[in-house]
């Protein structure tokens, strides 16, 4: 399984949220790059990144933090927060991002799915963020009436090889992830399934392999300390591509 670091900007600076709220945000490291570099010291392979300002403004706000990250830092980035079109795609997919996270995006348009799809294959991945199972879109501050599961087939049917699920109401609470609903979700489709939001221990690690997840993205918990990143690559055998 693969172990995905987290960094968050906001206004240019590494934060966190509590269930997806912007009031809570909060300063977790000085500086994104350095933090980066720890990340990958650690063994880290591959970074989750949002655009948290780029998810409500629904266009890139900070990319040229998020591109250095990549450039100088050497790891594999996922971005996501913002991206609403083809030209955003390939703005972050042409300057050394390695994977583009489509979300409210997949809700509303999902014909730019099956473009980017078309286009970019496996660099193209779907968030799916749910809120009491219903999917939620705009920076989390609306939710929708479909299903995550209808949802996450749908995407299967377009080409989609890669879903990060986050259970909104587990994310930035250090309280476990929600595994019954990602173990639905795993045994629902053929995606490849990233874990996102509550993992706090190795003991929420063990739980996630155990379910044969293809990653995990750890955020808080790493800021805290609450969880060793270099723990849980080796508890994961080592990362993947």
């Amino acid at each position: 399984m693969v172990i995905l670091p987290a960094i968050d900007i906001k206004d240019g600076e590494c934060v966190r949220l509590v269930k997806g709220d912007y009031e809570t945000a909060h300063k977790v490291a000085e500086d994104a790059v350095q933090t980066a570099n720890a990340f990958r010291a650690a063994g880290a392979q591959w970074l989750h990144t949002v655009d948290l300002n780029g998810a409500k403004a629904a266009a890139p706000v900070n990319a040229e933090l998020i591109f250095r990250v990549a450039r100088e830092s050497g790891l594999n980035v996922e971005i996501g927060g913002g991206i609403r079109n083809m030209e955003t795609v390939a703005y972050y997919l042409e300057n050394g991002i390695s994977r583009a996270i489509l979300g409210s995006a997949a809700l509303n348009h999902p014909e730019l799915v099956r473009g980017a799809v078309e286009k970019y294959g496996e660099r193209i991945a779907v968030g799916i963020d749910a809120r009491g199972g219903k999917v939620a879109a705009e920076g989390w501050t609306q939710t929708s009436s479909v299903d995550y599961l209808d949802m996450a087939g749908r995407m299967e049917e377009i080409g989609v090889k890669y879903i990060i699920f986050t259970d909104i109401s587990r994310d930035g609470m250090l309280s476990g992830p929600n595994l019954k609903m990602l173990e639905r979700l795993n045994n629902a489709v053929s995606c490849n399934i990233i874990a996102s939001g509550g993992v706090s221990s190795l003991h929420d690690i063990s739980n996630l392999l155990q379910l044969d997840l293809y990653g995990a993205i750890c955020g808080k918990a790493l800021y805290t300390g609450d969880l060793d990143l270099k723990s849980a690559i080796a508890l994961c055998g080592g990362d993947r591509i």
